[in-house]
């Protein structure tokens, strides 16, 4: 309650007698006492748990550095060994250009200088990893791409390659272009 001074606060009334009083704090020193402190053996065997837990965690994210090195050699390898597969995919038009060239040009001095040019521009990119696709008489989707279909026949069953469109070729061990075929379908 408010004295007439706003500086002072005037005290509760304190309606509990002096043996009420007495009996709380006798419960307080009971619940007190009731707070068992934890045995050596015990505290020891906690510091034990949480020991062996942060050992695990240690030991798991070794292993996940371990992982991320061996993932991060393996994707830098990767990167050395493809390095010139963008440019193969570049230079690809350039000889299909010249092949073109050579089934255009008349017999001469000029078409031996565009199969020579074919030829060394073929050497180079072959020396880089460059393979052209072997087109079997199977179609193989992982290699070849079906540009369109004709009717199965006695002298061509499904699934057989008809024709070759554009010649496919591979960098290394990926598909740089698929041969793009004319298959057989029923």
């Amino acid at each position: 309650m408010w004295s007439s001074d706003s500086r002072t606060i005037a005290a509760p009334q304190d309606s509990m007698s002096e043996d009420e009083s007495a009996e709380e704090v006798d419960e307080m020193d009971t619940s007190e006492e009731e707070i068992v402190e934890p045995t050596i053996e015990e505290l020891l065997a906690e510091a034990i748990a949480r020991a062996e837990k942060a050992e695990a965690e240690i030991t798991y994210r070794d292993a996940d550095i371990v992982n991320l090195r061996r993932r991060s050699a393996m994707d830098r390898a990767d990167i050395i060994k493809f390095s010139g597969f963008n440019l193969s995919a570049r230079i690809l038009p350039v000889l299909d250009n010249l092949d073109k060239a050579l089934e255009a040009a008349e017999e001469g001095p000029l078409a031996d200088g565009i199969r020579l040019t074919r030829d060394n521009l073929l050497e180079v990119l072959k020396g880089e990893g460059l393979a052209q696709i072997e087109v079997d008489s199977e179609f193989d989707p992982n290699k070849m791409e079906a540009i369109t279909t004709l009717p199965a026949s006695e002298e061509h069953p499904d699934g057989t390659v008809i024709d070759t469109l554009e010649s496919g070729w591979m960098y290394k061990d990926r598909v740089l272009r698929p041969a793009r075929v004319v298959v057989s379908k029923e």
